[in-house]
């Protein structure tokens, strides 16, 4: 008969266990191994005769379709999150202007004195409501802009000019879309920093609102406005 397969000794056919070691000698065929799927929640569980099949194929739809709403909502949002953390991480460098306009200047003191890298020259808006708009040959990543105001950095030298103390930034990107922020501005000499954190951006256009300091040939001052781009 057939050896036994846990000590070799030869059996009788038709016997179920060893005669020598009791070993059982019809050895029972292992299951399939499952595949990675149904070793997971709700499908870890074996089924007989296909039961619980059609719920668990439901289920497993529900899911994938679940998952491809939330990823259709919360894209933008996430997409916000990685940027701001990339923004946080990366490194930043200077960006120049390949184009500025104003919309009005004072006598000697155009848009183009705002980037030109010198503190002690300014663009001069002869009123509340003038804008400087800078233009960028390609798009970029914003992360922040930083603006000088008033006619000097010396403090002495600040106080004489009118300086402003708010305004907006208008953010036009690729797709024409203009991001709009309001900022305010402390009265002191020195540069002053505006996070930001716009993609693709085209153009960034500065609207001064309120000033202080304001007279007869007086014109409200920004020294210098810088833009960062990240790395």
């Amino acid at each position: 008969g057939p050896p036994c397969p846990a000590c070799g000794t030869p059996n009788l056919a038709g016997r179920k266990f060893c005669r020598r070691c009791a070993a059982p000698l019809q050895v029972r065929e292992q299951p399939a191994a499952l595949p990675w799927w149904r070793t997971v929640w709700p499908f870890r569980r074996r089924v007989r005769g296909g039961s619980g099949r059609a719920l668990r194929r439901t289920l497993l739809v529900l899911a994938v379709a679940a998952l491809a709403l939330a990823g259709f909502l919360f894209f933008p949002l996430g997409r916000y999150a990685i940027e701001d953390v990339r923004d946080k991480l990366g490194g930043t460098a200077e960006i120049s202007p390949t184009g500025v306009t104003a919309s009005a200047a004072a006598p000697g003191h155009p848009g183009s004195a705002a980037i030109d890298g010198l503190t002690n020259e300014y663009w001069g808006a002869p009123a509340l409501g003038a804008s400087l708009t800078c233009s960028f040959g390609t798009p970029f990543r914003l992360v922040g802009i930083v603006v000088h105001t008033g006619v000097s950095k010396e403090p002495q030298e600040f106080r004489r000019g009118a300086r402003p103390t708010r305004a907006d930034l208008l953010v036009t990107t690729e797709d024409g879309k203009v991001h709009k922020k309001a900022v305010t501005f402390n009265d002191k000499p020195g540069k002053q920093t505006v996070r930001m954190g716009i993609s693709d951006v085209r153009s960034v256009e500065l609207v001064l609102r309120e000033a202080t300091g304001r007279g007869e040939g007086r014109p409200v001052a920004v020294g210098e406005v810088e833009f960062f781009r990240r790395t």
